[in-house]
């Protein structure tokens, strides 16, 4: 009887891992926080070779994709404690009540110092003799080699590569030097969150919420409000509207190409700016491409090309 009821036992946790490990569902937030750093994990690839898709699943699961409260009161990404750490802190219950935890002023000291736990933790150095595509052992070897003690740790940092496909990054031989650059600068505070970025047409954009200008989205980001200005075509002191797109690099010329064969149809209150905005594009470009002049007027259910 004791047997039956040890294997019923093991048989229980099993399939509770199993169901765990599959309860991932894709959603926006969870590819904001991959939009938004991912350049920072190959960065870190790179120079300490870990996997890129291995760092952002544990920024995943560990930081709730950025909204956790070690994130939110010390830029802490991937939970670590404070275990030979001299820098500043931050306590949270944990295993246990009000542990110590590492505290960072952003997020690339943190993604860095996680970096740097791995490649000079003793019990992790075998993880670095496996192929840096080989996410699949790479997440079982941090099992195995303790960095967490749920059992189901590995299955849920290999569901998360899967699923958004983060494999695909450990092949990367360059990355985007301006979202590394502002995961360096950010700073979440409680009540301040960042503004989640977005990608779109070769560019990255945010949506200004109320009371946001050019000056406040530029100094989060980390860049002249002038020149954020000028990506966007607008006067530096030109006022925002809610949920209106603000480029953060150069627009292109062109739209997606989605649209190769796909003329945008002007809508009720649309104009040749905002449907530059919208897709990404300069507005000298679209008068361009549709042999017009900013003299001429659009008119409701009008055909524009935008690429």
């Amino acid at each position: 009887m004791k047997r039956r009821a040890f294997v019923t036992l093991i048989i229980a946790i099993l399939l509770s891992t199993v169901t765990e490990a599959q309860t991932y569902r894709w959603n926006a937030t969870f590819q904001t926080y991959i939009d938004q750093y991912r350049d920072l994990a190959i960065q870190e690839m790179l120079k300490y070779n870990i996997p890129a898709s291995i760092t952002l699943a544990q920024g995943l699961l560990e930081s709730g994709a950025g909204k956790s409260e070690l994130v939110i009161k010390g830029n802490n990404h991937f939970g670590i404690k404070c275990h030979g750490w001299n820098g500043r802190t931050v306590h949270h219950d944990d295993d246990l009540t009000q542990e110590c935890f590492r505290a960072y002023d952003n997020a690339l000291q943190s993604y860095e110092d996680h970096s740097k736990f791995l490649v000079n933790g003793s019990r992790y150095r075998s993880l670095f003799s496996l192929k840096r595509t080989d996410y699949k052992g790479w997440a079982r070897g941090l099992k195995a080699a303790g960095y967490a003690t749920n059992p189901a740790y590995a299955d849920r940092l290999i569901s998360l590569i899967e699923l958004y496909k983060l494999y695909e990054y450990d092949q990367a031989k360059s990355y985007d030097k301006f979202m590394a650059h502002h995961s360096a600068v950010d700073k979440p505070t409680r009540g301040n969150e960042l503004h989640p970025i977005h990608i779109y047409n070769k560019n990255y954009y945010l949506q200004a919420r109320q009371g946001d200008t050019y000056m406040s989205i530029a100094k989060e980001i980390g860049i002249s409000y002038k020149k954020l200005a000028k990506y966007n075509e607008r006067d530096a002191k030109s006022p925002l509207t809610l949920n209106e797109v603000v480029w953060l690099k150069k627009k292109q010329k062109r739209a997606d190409k989605a649209y190769e064969k796909r003329p945008h149809r002007v809508k009720r209150g649309e104009s040749m700016y905002s449907i530059a905005q919208y897709y990404g594009i300069q507005l000298k470009s679209l008068y361009k491409m549709n042999q017009m002049s900013p003299d001429d007027d659009i008119h409701v259910g009008d055909m524009l090309r935008v690429r």
